[in-house]
């Protein structure tokens, strides 16, 4: 089954130490570090993406090894012509700090590629260091596509990619990859977050902070409620407890002490109305002084 997954770019410059020695393995001699421009690129990564698909974690592994030595064109146009970039080395990258948009830690299939600097491509490199040129996407192969509601193949199954149930939508879900076979550089890409990697870690970093400061405020108001619901407990130690929380169990708690907080809250009416068969002094025992 080929897939064709979009990703983004980083200007790195002139190869220095181990790369350059990675790259000399890939090339027909050895090159001097001048002769050669790099660049980061991020393929893909296991969020959902336009299409309601995304990779599974093993999925990206497999990529990771399927990717070295695998070249660059433009738009998926399978012309040596076009050939422009090789990858020459790949890392799969966690932050713990991002989250995918399903609430998953967020992973991505990191490329560094090489090409040299000839005249033909100083337009190119100029376009890459001016963030002109920074969306690529991924041609690859996969074994199957399951379904993220029921594990089932989603050809086989009664969901449907982008529909709701039960408050989780419905995607594609891409496993067991058998092959690489291009990445291109293209104008709109498929995966919202592929391409050229701007600078160093920066996006990742403005996800970082955005997904610690979630958390922060989820453990904050898991908190706050709890000490309504619990009044006898010390707040500072529900404190303490909801740091050590993930995202689920906090949404768990949340939703728990939300509902004991409003019954708390929520003062019942002195004048019972309908309230047939309960004794007067019952119904205002609330209210007595």
């Amino acid at each position: 089954m080929e897939i064709s997954k979009d990703a983004v770019v980083k200007a790195i410059g002139t190869p220095e130490g181990e790369d350059l020695s990675l790259i000399d393995r890939l090339a027909r001699r050895e090159l001097a570090a001048e002769e050669v421009y790099t660049f980061a690129v991020r393929l893909c990564d296991n969020d959902i993406d336009r299409d309601f698909e995304r990779f599974d974690d093993r999925a990206l592994d497999a990529l990771a090894e399927l990717f070295l030595g695998v070249s660059g064109v433009f738009d998926h146009q399978w012309s040596a012509k076009g050939q422009t970039a090789r990858i020459y080395r790949t890392e799969v990258v966690t932050d713990p700090g991002v989250v995918t948009s399903d609430g998953r830690p967020y992973k991505f299939l990191k490329g560094w590629a090489y090409m040299m600097r000839t005249g033909e491509n100083a337009d190119l490199i100029a376009e890459i260091d001016g963030g002109i040129k920074r969306e690529v996407s991924v041609g690859c192969a996969v074994d199957r596509v399951l379904c993220s509601i029921c594990g089932e193949a989603l050809e086989d199954c009664p969901h449907e990619k982008g529909q709701e149930y039960d408050g989780q939508v419905c995607c594609g879900v891409l496993t067991g990859a058998t092959d690489a076979y291009e990445w291109s550089f293209v104008a709109v890409p498929a995966q919202r977050r592929a391409g050229v990697i701007k600078s160093a870690g920066r996006r990742l970093e403005d996800e970082a902070r955005l997904g610690r400061k979630y958390l922060k405020s989820l453990r904050r108001e898991t908190a706050r409620l709890a000490g309504i619901a619990e009044p006898e407990a010390d707040r500072a130690l529900l404190e303490r407890v909801c740091a050590r929380l993930d995202e689920e169990e906090l949404l768990g708690l949340l939703k728990l002490y939300r509902g004991k907080a409003d019954r708390l809250l929520t003062g019942r009416p002195q004048l019972p109305y309908g309230g047939e068969g309960q004794e007067p002094e019952a119904a205002d025992g609330a209210y007595l002084i």
